[in-house]
């Protein structure tokens, strides 16, 4: 080991002994972080499976072939959820009508077609925020403009507007980042061959953003039939004993659209009213409709994987 004449280490010995120190404590710190970020995920999936298995044992149960087919009751043996489950799909089928087409079309004007500056900066900047925006806003934006402003009453378009609001910002903020994992290669590529921007956005990069969008489309779906504060806000019956008009009828134009001013319940606010009775059967009642509800979710993101694989596989073939 070489000293220098004062019998110190050489300047470059202790750089590099420095160094190694350095390494070492970063490389202990990483292990630090990610030991707790395992114990952190462990415990939070843990009373995640602990709070889904309990519902699970307890509802699981009283789901049959009477409880998906029959009406709200006083009595929690005849009770049932058939009003709640369509109205939930009659809502969910409006909401993803109206904010699907609009959220998509309002992605790709901002990531293609709109101007750099300081407009385009505010309406990125409100969109991001917007997505983190409480949903009991939205229902007191919608009971304020739609119910009374407008005079829409408290039906399923109200209902399915509210939920469209609130998944709007995920829709487009999903939409963008689809088109930005486009390479530029294939964009530069296809104006390279004379095409213009319609050609090019319709031909290449809606079709190559397609997995995304749609994925980001579903998310937002699943975040949306879930939701019980702006639903109660509009104003969403607890008990309703009836269905809506269907949407196709055996009458020429085979299209009904009654079913939009009709009320309405949805899972969310079933499940609510239930756990808040004191009768134990209501309870079991409110946990079965849970796992109806999560079910519908889970199917949900199950297409939303299924889409995003087969759109990708045939994408690279």
């Amino acid at each position: 080991m070489a000293f220098t004449s004062s019998g110190n280490l050489s300047s470059a010995e202790m750089s590099t002994r420095d160094a190694i120190g350095a390494v070492n404590r970063a490389k202990r710190i990483d292990k630090i972080f990610a030991v707790g970020g395992i114990l952190v995920m462990v415990i939070a999936m843990g009373l995640l499976f602990a709070l889904i298995g309990d519902l699970v044992v307890r509802g699981l149960g009283r789901i049959d072939y009477d409880f998906l087919t029959s009406f709200p009751s006083r009595r929690a043996e005849r009770a049932g959820i058939l009003s709640a489950w369509v109205g939930s799909i009659l809502v969910m089928l409006t909401t993803a009508f109206l904010a699907i087409p609009v959220g998509v079309a309002a992605g790709l004007y901002l990531e293609e077609y709109a101007r750099k500056g300081w407009l385009s900066n505010i309406i990125e900047i409100n969109v991001s925020n917007l997505a983190g925006v409480p949903s009991i806003i939205y229902g007191l934006l919608a009971l304020g403009l739609f119910v009374y402003g407008l005079d829409l009453g408290k039906t399923i378009l109200v209902a399915g507007m509210t939920l469209g609001l609130l998944i709007l910002p995920i829709v487009i903020v999903s939409t963008r980042e689809a088109v930005r994992a486009i390479p530029r290669v294939i964009k530069e590529g296809a104006y390279g061959l004379g095409a213009d921007q319609w050609q090019v956005m319709w031909h290449y990069i809606i079709p190559a953003a397609r997995p995304g969008i749609l994925t980001g489309a579903i998310v937002g779906l699943s975040r949306a039939i879930g939701e019980t504060a702006p639903i109660i806000t509009i104003g969403a019956l607890t008990f309703i004993a009836f269905l809506p008009p269907a949407p196709v009828s055996g009458d020429f134009p085979f299209i009904n659209f009654d079913w939009l001013t009709d009320g309405f319940t949805v899972l969310p606010i079933q499940m609510f009213n239930w756990i808040s009775r004191p009768q134990a059967d209501f309870h079991v009642n409110a946990a079965a409709t849970g796992v109806v509800l999560m079910a519908l979710t889970l199917s949900l993101n199950g297409i939303a994987i299924w889409i995003r694989y087969r759109l990708r596989r045939e994408h690279h073939n």
